[in-house]
């Protein structure tokens, strides 16, 4: 017994060794053939000392766990390495309280939560669920205690889990199994107000709700004047009301919380600061709106009064270009996310605005 102990154990250390003599080997030759390094976007400077830079990009589950350490390492050559989770379609994020970004896949029928800074990620599905299956998971929002709200296109529902994943409800279901929405895209939520707005794409509106899902009104017609609205998607909630994304009168419209329609910027074009395919949407520190446009594979920022300040982007698979992207978000230290839906990746830029002067002490 004693020496098949002590056979075994010899058998044990040599498999360890082998394995890590394999794994020096393997870096050995990576030293050898290092890759080309990925060029990154250069920063773009703008008027009054603004810039804008590239953060990152990252597209799985690995991203966010970290390079593996050197027994990380020896385990997947010996065990063979772990399949990771990765975006198939992404297509709207936002980020919480906890900088946690949730991003909708509905390439992958799920959610994607990752936390990079505790270096954890959940993906969130429930397609094989009989009842209030998520099929097409599109808008998402975070409410004041990071509770998510998720718009499903396909089966009519909004979808709400709590902060790590765990289902606690739907919104948009009737007796008799029929839904009120037909296809719910965009989605913001007003913790203070108590209230959740959700704009329905083919019924040319926006629904305003209770925090327990019950219609209080709508926003908005089918047609092309000032207030109606015609194919909306994203939606947003800012300090000065809500903006939403009016796809097919290829315009931007701004409303009052109650519904009062204030502006609009943009119009049909081939050009720079029109609007072909608008898609995601969203408000930097300074005010700015920013619109993605899924066709041209830009993101166009504009002032209040429809004046284009500058662009980023262009189609294309390096980083700062796009392909189709969809969905985008702005933090509060005004990081910008923008889900490259047919690159399958999400891009991280950091705009800079104008430099605060530090008050003076009297």
């Amino acid at each position: 017994m004693v020496q098949l102990l002590l056979g075994l154990r010899t058998i044990r250390r040599a498999t360890l060794l082998a394995a890590g003599m394999i794994l020096m080997a393997g870096v050995v030759h990576a030293k050898k053939n290092k890759p080309t390094p990925v060029q990154e976007p250069p920063d773009l400077l703008l008027e009054g000392n603004r810039k804008l830079s590239f953060v990152q990009s990252f597209s799985s589950e690995r991203e966010v766990r970290g390079k593996p350490g050197f027994f990380g390492k020896l385990l997947d050559v010996v065990a063979g390495e772990p399949t990771y989770h990765r975006m198939a379609r992404p297509y709207g994020v936002a980020v919480d309280s906890h900088g946690r970004i949730i991003v909708t896949d509905p390439g992958a029928q799920g959610i994607h939560i990752f936390d990079f800074g505790e270096h954890k990620y959940k993906f969130v599905e429930r397609r094989d669920t009989r009842k209030s299956p998520m099929r097409q998971p599109q808008g998402v929002a975070v409410d004041a205690n990071d509770n998510i709200y998720v718009t499903d296109s396909e089966s009519g529902y909004i979808f709400v889990f709590d902060p790590h994943g765990g289902f606690r409800r739907t919104i948009g279901s009737l007796k008799g199994g029929e839904g009120y929405f037909k296809r719910p895209t965009g989605i913001a939520v007003d913790s203070e107000a108590g209230r959740i707005y959700v704009t329905d794409t083919l019924r040319d509106k926006i629904f305003v709700l209770d925090m327990e899902g019950s219609v209080l009104r709508t926003i908005g017609d089918h047609g092309t004047k000032p207030g109606d609205l015609y194919y909306p998607t994203e939606l947003r909630l800012t300090k000065s009301g809500l903006i939403a994304v009016d796809a097919m009168n290829f315009r931007v419209q701004m409303f009052s919380l109650d519904g009062v329609a204030q502006s609009a910027i943009g119009q049909i074009g081939d050009g720079v600061g029109s609007m072909f395919r608008p898609k995601g949407i969203s408000v930097d520190s300074e005010d700015h709106i920013y619109v993605v446009d899924g066709l041209w594979g830009v993101v166009q920022i504009f002032d209040r009064q429809g004046e284009l300040l500058y662009y980023f982007g262009e189609r294309g698979s390096q980083l700062g270009e796009f392909q189709l992207p969809s969905g985008l978000f702005i933090d509060k230290n005004d990081r910008i996310y923008v889900a490259d839906s047919y690159n399958g990746r999400v891009q991280v830029f950091q705009y800079y605005g104008v430099p605060r002067v530090a008050e003076v002490r009297k």
